[in-house]
């Protein structure tokens, strides 16, 4: 028995981990998605095949993928570390990186801006306490300089030159399963990923790097449609609509505008964990929309997120949309076909979604955190702790803006904050309620709604606020309880 808990233990253990690594690799990218798709739609338009072609502002275009995206990847990898002050040196290791290759460095940005970070990390913490009164600044910024600098020219010999050779290789071996066929088969591991919420490390840490590199030599690239694809899981919401049975489908057609034009993929994962087995429509969905789009010839000129039908038609290049349109149906149809199957020969229960969301949220809190495992005492017990940590409740003429926030500020978050919107708007309250990374909180902020092993990360950021902890953003009492107070 002890050696089965071990084996799962270890599992689990090896589970966190990759989520964790991988939430951090994204971290560095998701903020920054808007300068991604600034470049994708000015690549789109202006260049020599694009909708507007202009010589002028085609400018913009190797500046930005060559210095503006590594740079602003690595300095958020950096604060991620240690601050404004990591983000700092680790922009200046990333220029180092930069200038030391020729292509485009995501890869070498996502390692030089948070080990930039921990060096100057490292050394603040080794000279702690030891400063003179009146030489702080004197030794912050010239510590900050001799050492970015020596890490820059460390990145330009060394780093720069590996990176260069690994994204090659990695390049060389897409392409490779590119040319023959094989491309499809990566959904085999995508699908399964995307519901273990590895769904970012995959996208951002990988794919994105390289498909990015494609799209600057061939002005798209198929590879942003691989994870990002919405049709695999509009096939299993749409199965759900017309046969499962209970909550799941009565809330199944919400679920399909969340995901299919919102862009939320997380919103049909509880209904994969419903039912295990729909895996295989979701595998099956994924590597026939990957297949089409391969032999149609489509691609996205930048990365689509959030991963929404509307972000795949702005970022269709000109003649393309045949192509992504052909993908995205033919996953969705193929989905949707074995998923029915699935659910009509199948035994269901009347099976509990908030069941099925609450297991897929301590999933992705264990991400987050060390305890991989909780039991119900302990559940209770920080319950217990987390009320009676809170601060005391604001006055309603004290809140003006209530804050959901995730890690990435842009999934989970944003449904909350949009049920909680609602509610606000029915009831005639007028408080502002916005969403976002939990580093970004506002210090205006009156409220912070998280989900409860982020609560204190969020108090750090934002002390002064009234902090409420939730299981479930998609539904939750408390929301009832906040709107009834502010009424």
């Amino acid at each position: 028995m002890s050696n089965l808990d071990q084996t799962s233990n270890s599992k689990g253990g090896l589970r966190v981990g990759v989520q964790r690594f991988g939430r951090f690799l994204s971290g560095m990218v998701m903020p920054n998605m808007g300068a991604f798709i600034a470049w994708g739609l000015i690549t789109a338009m202006f260049i020599k095949t694009g909708w507007f072609p202009n010589a002028t502002i085609e400018q913009l275009v190797g500046p930005m993928i060559t210095y503006l995206l590594p740079l602003l990847i690595g300095y958020t990898g950096g604060t991620m570390v240690h601050g404004t002050r990591g983000g700092v040196v680790g922009a200046i290791m990333t220029i180092g990186v930069i200038v030391g290759t020729d292509i485009p460095m995501f890869l070498g940005a996502m390692i030089a801006g948070p080990f930039g970070a921990w060096v100057i990390k490292k050394f603040d913490k080794s000279i702690e306490g030891k400063i003179r009164a009146g030489f702080e600044m004197l030794v912050n910024n010239f510590s900050a300089g001799i050492i970015g600098g020596i890490l820059a020219i460390f990145a330009l010999l060394g780093i720069g030159p590996a990176v260069e050779a690994i994204s090659k290789v990695l390049s060389a071996g897409v392409q490779g399963l590119m040319n023959l066929g094989l491309l499809p088969l990566v959904n085999l591991i995508i699908e399964p990923g995307k519901v273990l919420f590895l769904n970012n490390a995959i996208n951002h840490g990988i794919l994105t790097p390289i498909a990015t590199d494609q799209a600057r030599e061939l002005g798209k690239s198929v590879l942003y449609m691989l994870e990002s694809n919405p049709g695999p899981g509009l096939g299993i919401l749409l199965a759900y609509c017309f046969f499962g049975r209970g909550m799941a489908r009565s809330s199944a057609p919400g679920a399909v505008v969340i995901h299919f034009f919102g862009g939320i993929h997380e919103i049909y994962f509880p209904y994969i964990l419903m039912r295990p087995i729909l895996i295989l429509a979701a595998i099956a969905g994924g590597v026939a929309g990957t297949l089409t789009f391969m032999l149609t010839g489509a691609g996205l000129v930048s990365a689509p997120s959030p991963g929404s039908i509307i972000a795949y038609f702005l970022l269709t290049p000109k003649g393309g949309y045949i192509p992504m349109l052909a993908g995205v149906i033919v996953a969705a149809v193929v989905s949707f076909l074995i998923a029915s199957l699935l659910l009509k020969t199948g035994k269901q229960k009347e099976e509990d979604l908030e069941e099925a969301s609450s297991r897929m949220k301590d999933m992705k809190s264990q991400g987050n955190t060390a305890n991989a495992t909780i039991t119900a005492d302990n559940h209770e017990a920080n319950r217990a702790a987390d009320i009676a940590t809170s601060v005391a409740s604001k006055a309603k003429a004290d809140v003006k803006k209530i804050v959901f926030s995730c890690d990435a500020g842009m999934g989970s978050s944003a449904m909350g904050a949009s049920i909680l919107r609602k509610k606000m708007k029915t009831e005639g309250i007028d408080v502002a309620v916005t969403n976002t990374a939990i580093s970004e909180i506002p210090q205006d902020a009156d409220v912070v709604i998280t989900q409860k092993t982020l609560t204190d990360r969020a108090r750090s950021v934002a002390p002064n606020a009234e902090h409420i902890s939730i299981d479930n953003f998609l539904k939750s009492p408390e929301y009832d309880a906040l709107v009834e107070r502010l009424k």
